[in-house]
């Protein structure tokens, strides 16, 4: 392969193996790191060891699979499943498939069809799990740990708040924490960007199963996702994957202990240091923080089992901005111009275009409340567009013209409406 193109993703994962080789991270912490299992991390690694970088790149990389079934075929098992094999179970159904209809398919792929289907198996099992003590993994910035605590850490003094906090699963400091006045994507783009602007880019992050991080799974999908055969992710998750971070979903609160133990630790020692600040709103408690964290890490911190860190810089002219914010899409009026959360934005034309009419573009709400358009990663020119006749004479109209908002008069005290008792 003379011209090797490695994506983001590809570099965090030849990173990672790298780490292997080097005998600095195990083949199981990879596997975690990389979401795959250990057996293909093996693989990888002999692959990585033949080949070099050009292992991580498939070589069936844009290329439809031979195998995948065609329309008609799912459409006929989608139909049978609700008709005539109707109340059946995934294994049963494969069966009866292969000997009544012709259909001669795995149950995976059965399973796969009708869980896309929204028809689940009428009968489920779970088995037993077995828990581990998990090691912490080798070198800071591998794996953070994220989570929110709502707690009253002012006590009497002042409102309840939110704190989003990250904790690092090798040296347990906390690198960067958040006030919010509840858990919202918002304080999590800030908490991100906090690590990145004093850290750098970790390789991943383990987080439980709230909606900022996964889609609901009883979320209907939307058209394009229909249409696309993929799921979207969220607006967390989705920069997530443009800053080639790996999200890692818990599957039980005991699995993420080391940040839920921090809670522990922090509604004991942090309610007592507000107390003694005095604090008694957010900002003061945001300022006491400052100072906080540093000898919070110098007392509880741990010496990672490796040397080094394992954050990757920030690449220059990546526009951080642009990632750790929310993402919508929409399409370009007549006259130029987006409407977005009650605005109306009006687009500039460019050197390179005169009009954007319905043109497809990305609206970005970013963290400090701008609104930015842009088109194939250009940022495109705006400015709040002029208010429509409609809107102008409404709110210029005098009272009693019959152009203005209808103001509904109050009944008097003696109206029967205010003098009914049931």
């Amino acid at each position: 392969m003379k011209d090797l193109t490695l994506t983001a993703q590809d570099q965090a994962r030849l990173q990672i193996l790298n780490h292997v080789v080097a005998g600095e991270c195990t083949a199981v912490e990879a596997a975690g790191l990389l979401g795959r299992s250990v057996r293909q991390v093996w693989r990888l690694l002999a692959a990585y060891r033949v080949e070099g970088a050009a292992a991580l790149v498939h070589g069936n990389r844009g290329r439809a699979p031979a195998h995948t079934l065609s329309e008609p075929v799912r459409q006929r098992v989608r139909e049978l499943a609700a008709t005539t094999y109707a109340g059946l179970n995934y294994s049963h159904l494969t069966d009866l498939l292969a000997e009544r209809e012709d259909l001669r398919l795995s149950r995976s792929t059965v399973r796969r069809l009708l869980v896309a289907d929204q028809r689940p198996s009428p009968r489920t099992r779970r088995p037993p799990l077995h828990r581990l003590r998990r090691e912490r993994m080798g070198q800071e910035g591998m794996l953070l740990q994220l989570d929110g605590s709502q707690h009253a850490w002012l006590q009497d003094r002042g409102p309840r708040f939110t704190l989003l906090a990250a904790i690092d699963d090798a040296t347990g400091t906390v690198p960067a924490v958040c006030v919010r006045e509840q858990e919202d994507a918002h304080g999590y783009f800030l908490l991100l960007q906090t690590i990145l602007a004093s850290k750098g880019i970790p390789l991943a992050l383990y987080s439980d199963r709230h909606g900022i991080f996964q889609r609901s799974p009883r979320e209907p999908e939307t058209l394009d996702e229909q249409l696309d055969g993929v799921r979207q992710p969220t607006q967390f998750g989705r920069a997530l994957r443009d800053l080639a971070i790996q999200p890692i979903l818990a599957q039980s609160p005991e699995a993420k202990g080391r940040i839920e133990r921090l809670w522990g630790t922090l509604q004991d020692r942090l309610v007592g240091e507000l107390r003694l600040a005095g604090a008694s709103t957010a900002a003061e408690a945001t300022a006491l923080l400052t100072a906080f964290l540093p000898r919070f890490n110098a007392r509880f911190g741990v010496p990672p089992a490796l040397p080094g860190s394992a954050y990757r810089p920030v690449a220059p002219g990546l526009c951080v901005e642009g990632i750790l914010c929310f993402t919508y899409l929409a399409t370009v009026a007549r006259d130029n111009t987006v409407r977005f959360a009650g605005q109306t934005l009006q687009l500039l034309p460019s050197r390179t275009r005169r009009t954007y009419a319905h043109r497809r573009v990305e609206v970005q709400e970013r963290l400090d409340g701008s609104i930015i358009v842009v088109a194939d990663g250009e940022t495109l020119a705006s400015r709040a567009a002029p208010a429509e006749p409609a809107a102008l004479r409404a709110r210029d109209a005098p009272r009693g013209t019959g152009l203005g908002p209808i103001k509904q008069p109050k009944p008097p005290s003696a109206h029967p409406w205010r003098t009914y008792r049931s």
